[in-house]
């Protein structure tokens, strides 16, 4: 189906940070408050977060501004178009207990994606 003529045509980059050693759920917290920020702003704000999570989510986003400034756009118009984060595997360990039991524990991974856009 052909675009609209209504339609901006947007260039659009992207990150990702596949196997991150960080639950999905704690991640999402910080996905969710960089979406439709000024890339620069987003940066200044993951950088000051004591979450896990920002310092992954902070290197994918430089990857991501990075990707854009090869291709010559302009840094200062750059925006958070879409910041996502998906399950990934997780591996199974066991913690012995008592009575020679063991109980099963999920060590997360997620996939975090960013893209930015000019805005």
């Amino acid at each position: 189906m052909a675009k609209q003529a209504t339609e901006i045509d947007q260039r659009e980059w992207r990150a990702s940070h596949r196997y991150a050693r960080i639950s999905a759920r704690k991640a999402r917290l910080i996905a969710d408050m960089i979406r439709g920020m000024n890339c620069n702003e987003a940066l200044d704000l993951l950088r000051f977060q004591h979450q896990r999570s920002a310092m992954f989510m902070a290197a994918v986003l430089k990857s991501a501004m990075v990707n854009a400034d090869e291709q010559e756009a302009d840094m200062r118009r750059l925006f958070v178009s879409e910041s996502r984060v998906d399950d990934g595997p997780y591996f199974r360990r066991f913690r012995p207990k008592d009575r020679g039991r063991a109980h099963p524990i999920a060590k997360r991974t997620c996939h975090m994606i960013v893209k930015v856009a000019e805005g």
